[in-house]
């Protein structure tokens, strides 16, 4: 019976490094990156809604409702800022700012819930793209 109690209790524990302050703050960010409704900067506004010719997004259907990338603060810059203190954090070692990102890492450390968000702000805001089913970092400009 005592050997089966670690097992037990290894079951429900839940991963402290989750709780780590640079990981909740990154969370919080995902989180608070988009704004309700569709995005409402000059471009928008002028071209009806139509972003075929934007370079990255700025409105996005998530979770079930129209929301718009807060570009304030979801720069590509500033979205590597709290990753990189988070993924420092949660894996106690430095990311590496170019080339392919380790997507099952990221995502192991980002709320459930906030996946979807996460997939849409990488490529709007610069910072990763998708090829070939790796994303792939990129260089930010300062």
């Amino acid at each position: 019976m005592s050997a089966e109690q670690p097992l037990i209790a290894d079951l429900f524990e839940v991963d402290k490094r989750l709780t780590l302050k640079p990981v909740v703050d990154f969370n919080t960010y995902l989180h608070n990156a988009f704004g309700e409704g569709p995005c409402r900067c000059h471009r928008c506004v002028e071209g009806a809604g139509d972003e075929s010719s934007y370079s990255h997004r700025h409105t996005f259907e998530l979770e079930g409702r129209t929301l718009h990338r807060r570009f304030a603060n979801t720069a590509g810059s500033d979205v590597l800022l709290v990753l990189k203190k988070a993924w420092l954090s949660y894996t106690k070692n430095d990311l590496i700012t170019v080339g392919t990102l380790d997507m099952a890492t990221l995502l192991s450390f980002t709320d459930a819930a906030l996946h979807e968000r996460l997939l849409a702000l990488l490529p709007a805001s610069g910072l990763a793209r998708e090829s070939e089913g790796q994303w792939q970092l990129q260089v930010q400009a300062d």
